[in-house]
């Protein structure tokens, strides 16, 4: 219990740090940081501020689908905005290509890592990803359609609202399931014992735009 607490929130303050670095980047975000950061240039509140708000106003809309928070869920709301705030605070904007490239790739990849940890704990899954879920559970639509239907929304607002999409933003989509692919593995909670004959399967790395699915996700 206590490498899977640790864990979880290692992962998730990671998973903040690797969003600001690409936010600091300027190449494009995933969806849902697009969107927080389109509210906070309109809002003066910072975008990692907006990332909790939006959070638990997600977890709001999980009332009349009729899901449970979990530890992990609560954890995200606090954690991965605050990180990601106090990673933007440290971390000056850049000019140099190299150093913004350098920025996305280390973000891209504390992301992966950080996906890796805080979904292998196993602690609930984050509030945007239970909407998805509970849209799923609720609607009868297909998972992927949720997912894709609300994402593009967020993508589509938040872009209207000024905030940054470009390259990044298509990295992110397709390299972030591949990546996870590869950290999950690794980092998952519930795999066998070397030794043990007891196995347990390890949840598949999303393909889909945005955040990763799976418990504790954001």
């Amino acid at each position: 219990m206590t490498r899977r607490v640790v864990q979880l929130i290692l992962g998730l303050a990671l998973y903040g740090v690797g969003d600001g670095l690409m936010i600091r980047a300027g190449f494009g975000l995933d969806p849902w940081t697009v969107f927080a950061q389109g509210l906070s240039l309109h809002t003066g509140i910072g975008v990692g501020w907006i990332t909790n708000i939006v959070g638990l106003l997600v977890l709001l809309l999980w009332i009349p689908l009729r899901q449970k928070p979990g530890i992990g869920t609560i954890a995200n709301i606090l954690v991965v905005g605050t990180a990601m705030q106090l990673t933007i605070t440290a971390v000056p904007e850049v000019d140099s290509l190299l150093l913004r490239v350098t920025l996305f790739v280390t973000g891209i990849l504390l992301v992966a890592v950080a996906s890796g940890l805080y979904i292998g704990a196993h602690f609930g899954p984050g509030p945007r990803d239970g909407l998805m879920v509970g849209m799923h559970a609720r609607l009868g639509w297909p998972i992927w359609l949720c997912r894709g239907g609300v994402e593009v929304t967020v993508l589509a607002v938040g872009w209207l609202l000024g905030g940054s999409v470009g390259i990044g933003t298509v990295v992110f989509a397709f390299g972030i399931g591949p990546l996870v692919g590869l950290t999950l593995p690794l980092l998952d909670t519930r795999r066998a014992v070397p030794g043990s004959r007891r196995t347990v399967p390890v949840e598949p790395a999303p393909t889909t735009v945005g955040y990763p699915a799976g418990d504790g996700d954001r």
